[in-house]
């Protein structure tokens, strides 16, 4: 069982070094075929979060655990609830950039859907989902080898969804990043039945002025999974404007106040 954030580094050039942040039950391996696409211009991280009881805490406490565990990062691509964590990262000024896939920062972003955002956690539990809940989220059949990196599919990662979801209505949402100076891009699948296209809008709303959106035709839930190659492509303009930052010594901490929400 992991107790803290687990880190992969799957890049060590002169790039932008970018987090792969993972949604509510889904693995960071998942992003890995994204990662390599974006390896000849980037240092990708892949995010393993705390799984279990350790799990029992909201997006801003476990953006403080990320960046703990990461230190230094010039961006972070993030899919569904890791949007949440994403927006903590970037209000804090940990990371210059935000990719959002999938994505939202705050529950009400998701119109209905956001108001039982907990249920998540017991669907996990005693819904058990398998090959047909990861083909419904990607929108298209998923090898059954890969089933794992859709869905939650061991008891451990039932568990640690049950304790995510439930943790998320117990902390303040992260503060709107519109009157920021953070570089954002939001990539959208026109058949995501867990993140509706209409979220788009309401995620951008609460972005800066401007920031480029795309929907993609025929992706679901998990584009980053389903579409690398397109994914990647549309990040590349935003990866070479992000200029890496010189080496850290010691890493940026959250401030208290910009995680419970006080900054809003």
């Amino acid at each position: 069982m992991r107790r803290e954030v687990q880190l992969t580094e799957l890049g060590r050039g002169r790039g932008p070094r970018v987090l792969l942040l993972p949604g509510l039950g889904a693995r960071g391996s998942g992003f890995r075929a994204l990662a390599g696409q974006l390896a000849s211009l980037a240092r990708p991280v892949l995010v393993e979060y705390p799984e279990g009881e350790h799990a029992a805490c909201g997006a801003g406490e476990l953006a403080r655990q990320v960046l703990r565990a990461a230190g230094g990062m010039d961006a972070v691509v993030a899919s569904s609830f890791g949007g949440m964590v994403a927006a903590h990262l970037a209000a804090a000024g940990a990371a210059r950039g935000v990719a959002f896939l999938g994505s939202f920062i705050r529950p009400s972003q998701l119109g209905v859907r956001g108001r039982v955002i907990g249920m998540m956690g017991p669907i996990a539990v005693w819904g058990r989902p398998g090959i047909v809940a990861a083909g419904l989220a990607a929108w298209r059949p998923v090898p059954l080898d890969q089933v794992s990196e859709v869905v939650p599919t061991t008891k451990l990662e039932r568990s640690t969804t049950w304790h995510r979801a439930l943790a998320i209505g117990g902390e303040p949402p992260p503060p709107e990043l519109r009157r920021l100076s953070v570089s954002c891009v939001c990539i959208q699948g026109d058949r995501d039945v867990l993140v509706p296209p209409s979220t788009l809008e309401r995620l951008c709303a609460s972005l800066p002025v401007g920031t480029p959106r795309h929907l993609l035709r025929g992706a679901g839930h998990v584009p980053y999974f389903t579409h690398p190659d397109e994914c990647a492509r549309l990040l590349r303009p935003w990866l070479e404007a992000l200029a890496p930052r010189e080496s850290h010594t010691e890493p940026t901490r959250l401030p208290r106040s910009v995680v419970s929400g006080s900054a809003a």
